[in-house]
């Protein structure tokens, strides 16, 4: 075995943020410009490897020797609540193949492309919906919690099967879940409350099923409750949390430079690649993707030994300047098809096509029907969600 556990960390993760609210932490891009792997130190004092270059995330995310288990002993977790999170009946995407590969197929057919085009019109629906509400109450709003969280939130109940009137419930919760602040026990209380909420919906299920992704998977003989349950909430946390808050944080993103907006609205079919830019320059998974090495590996000339904890960067990766000219620039032209804002490899974001067809319905939507949509508070009174695992806005008021 090669010993290079690192010695003289030069952050300790998560980092915090500061200058613009658009960009990484500060932190991360001082480790990028030292070098595509440099040493850090988690909140526990462990040691591990910051993987900050876009071919070496990539490598991370696809080579079977970083694995994704969270139940290997030397797994890397950015605080305490993390490891509570990921080792008490982790989903798929905390685990390897070929169990992971067993449970995400259970659902990837769910999120492909033509079954997601073949929602669009009711997406569009109830984004039309929200503004509607929006409009007829007066002339502003908090795009927050009047448009970014309930779109995603009932798009993502009407598949999984999960009544849009428990929305409170389960978002109070999966904040909780997701905010580094949390306790263990505070994480195991959110965790528990929605397990089980998420069990007795699925048992539910099995006995009255219905033509939704929750029933499907409860009607399986070869899949338990447990890993039901599991499933379900991953989806249901990731389905509207990282959408929400990407909604709110590209709006605002635009409205800082209007004459970007102004060519979504005058041409609204860049719509789809602006999504992808925005995704890129954003990435509001921002504290990275953890990974142990399961033998000794080299990655971007540094020997990494087996059982050492890796953290790749995405937000970094996305701002490679190899790969992204001027990447610390929003630029809603750019071809950013190659982005990892969800992630590579096997484990990326199985709700990505979900994910782009909701962005792209919004943004064009608000862009067009409230052609003078603008913030109404100073951005230095805006709240950002630094400490939680998906980036993004605690309100945003607007106004048109």
């Amino acid at each position: 075995m090669v010993t290079t556990t690192p010695t003289a960390p030069v952050l300790t993760l998560p980092a915090a943020h500061g200058g613009c609210p658009f960009d990484p932490p500060p932190a991360y891009d001082r480790a990028a410009r030292q070098g595509s792997v440099t040493p850090a130190e988690l909140a526990d004092g462990t040691s591990c490897w910051l993987v900050t270059g876009y071919q070496e995330v990539r490598t991370v995310l696809s080579d079977p020797r970083f694995s994704a288990d969270a139940r290997h002993p030397a797994f890397p977790f950015l605080t305490p609540g993390r490891r509570a999170l990921a080792t008490a009946n982790p989903s798929f995407i905390r685990l390897d193949d070929p169990e992971h590969a067993r449970l995400r197929r259970m659902v990837t057919k769910d999120f492909l492309v033509h079954r997601i085009d073949a929602m669009r019109p009711g997406i569009q629906r109830i984004v039309d919906e929200a503004v509607d509400r929006m409009t007829a109450r007066g002339t502003s709003a908090d795009l927050v919690a009047d448009f970014a969280l309930p779109v995603p939130s009932l798009v993502i109940c009407l598949l999984l099967g999960v009544p849009y009137e428990d929305h409170e419930m389960f978002q109070a919760r999966s904040r909780t879940l997701l905010d580094n602040r949390t306790t263990p026990a505070e994480a195991g209380e959110a965790q528990h409350a929605l397990t089980g909420y998420l069990t007795d919906l699925a048992a539910h299920r099995r006995r009255h099923p219905a033509d939704d992704m929750l029933s499907r998977l409860a009607a399986r003989t070869d899949l338990s409750l447990a890993e039901t349950a599991a499933t379900g909430l991953l989806l249901l946390v990731a389905g509207h949390e990282t959408t929400a808050n990407m909604t709110a944080l590209s709006t605002l993103a635009l409205l800082r430079r209007p004459a970007q907006a102004d060519r979504l609205r005058a041409d609204p079919g860049l719509v789809r690649g602006a999504v992808e830019e925005l995704l890129r320059y954003l990435t509001i998974v921002q504290s990275g993707l953890p990974r142990v090495t399961t033998e000794d590996v080299e990655l971007g000339g540094t020997p990494i030994g087996a059982g050492e904890g890796v953290i790749a960067l995405l937000s970094t990766a996305n701002r490679d300047e190899e790969l992204f000219g001027a990447g610390a620039e929003l630029d809603v032209t750019r071809d950013a098809r190659r982005h990892l804002a969800f992630g590579f490899g096997v484990h990326q974001c199985l709700g990505q096509p979900l994910a782009r067809a909701e962005l792209q319905i919004a943004l064009e939507t608000l862009l067009r029907r409230l052609p003078g949509l603008r913030v109404t508070v100073p951005e230095d009174e805006l709240v950002f969600r630094g400490d939680s695992v998906v980036y993004g806005l605690d309100a945003l008021p607007v106004a048109w």
